[in-house]
């Protein structure tokens, strides 16, 4: 049974995802639309994809823009990570928030990740991989994000592994707001 945990930024949640094990190993259920209907979130997945990361590895923080903004349900099924989401919703009384929490292997945790959020992590492990499913299909001329060194956030650490394209976002403070 998925455990529904709200996060302090409206509509994202950390889900304990259902897990089951025995002596032949582990079994993980990381979506079942009923249950997540359930919960009042409409989730129609349209792709879906996975990343390796190194230790100290840095990735985002990302988003699509409109009209190809999508949720996301992100989770770590090897090694662990420090996932981190920041509310750009110009809206939301939680602007340029952010909430940050451990997703590992052992922990079963997830995150669902409303449109309208940068998204991000940081390997914890020396192996980690991260698995994403998402609800638009991804467009690579309305991909974005935010420099993750911008927003107050502290990785807890001096010298990250970080892209070249990852470093080249604008800050959140010259973020001109799209949702």
């Amino acid at each position: 049974m998925f455990q529904w945990n709200p996060l302090p930024l409206a509509g994202a949640f950390r889900i304990t995802l259902p897990a089951f094990s025995d002596e032949r190993g582990s079994f993980i259920k990381s979506f079942h639309a009923g249950d997540f209907q359930a919960a009042g979130i409409s989730f129609a997945l349209q792709e879906s994809y996975f990343s390796f990361s190194r230790k100290d590895v840095i990735r985002g923080m990302h988003f699509q823009q409109p009209p190809f903004d999508h949720a996301k349900i992100v989770f770590c099924p090897f090694g662990a990570i420090l996932d981190v989401i920041l509310d750009l919703r110009s809206h939301s009384a939680t602007f340029g928030q952010y909430v940050a929490t451990e997703l590992s292997q052992d922990n079963h945790y997830a995150y669902y990740i409303p449109s309208g959020f940068a998204h991000g992590f940081r390997a914890l492990t020396e192996q980690a991989q991260t698995f994403y499913l998402v609800s638009s299909v991804h467009n690579r001329d309305n991909d974005s994000g935010i420099r993750y060194d911008s927003f107050g956030f502290d990785w807890g650490i001096k010298n990250p592994v970080i892209s070249a394209r990852d470093l080249s976002f604008a800050p959140l403070s010259e973020w001109q707001p799209v949702f």
